[in-house]
């Protein structure tokens, strides 16, 4: 047996252009991860915001009489929120002397920077009694 056998492996050209196509799907697949991270870190973000606009606004006026006006606070260092309440009749004007009134309450929770916030919306109804009619505007 004479035969010489040709010698077999990768060049050096072959072996750069496999680590060229290593580099680029890994850095594809670090772009496509910090993205779900970032995705995951606002989904999470908005449902603390929904939690503490549930919170208030099942809370609102409970022992309390209903207020047309606006209030703002804070629910920590990070989440803001401002509540408008106004009288809401889908007929128009409610009757005078009626004895209990709709109310709509928008709340609008912010958090993150000042000048450039996120911002989430709520939007319910309260039913209440009528505010007397010189105290149309409250706020605290």
């Amino acid at each position: 047996m004479n035969g010489a056998h040709p010698q077999r492996g990768f060049s050096l050209l072959e072996v750069i252009a496999a680590i060229m196509l290593l580099a680029i799907a890994f850095t594809a697949l670090m772009k496509v991860a910090g993205a779900s991270i970032s995705l995951s870190h606002h989904a999470a973000e908005h449902s603390a915001a929904a939690m503490h606009a549930r919170s208030l606004l099942d809370s609102a006026f409970v022992g309390e009489p209903v207020k047309p006006g606006s209030r703002a606070g804070r629910f920590s260092s990070q989440y803001r929120w401002r509540l408008d309440v106004t009288p809401w009749n889908a007929a128009g004007p409610s009757a005078p002397g009626a004895s209990l009134q709709l109310y709509q309450l928008d709340l609008t929770v912010s958090w993150g920077a000042v000048a450039h916030p996120r911002t989430a919306h709520f939007r319910t109804l309260r039913l209440g009694t009528p505010a007397p009619a010189g105290n149309a505007q409250a706020s605290r």
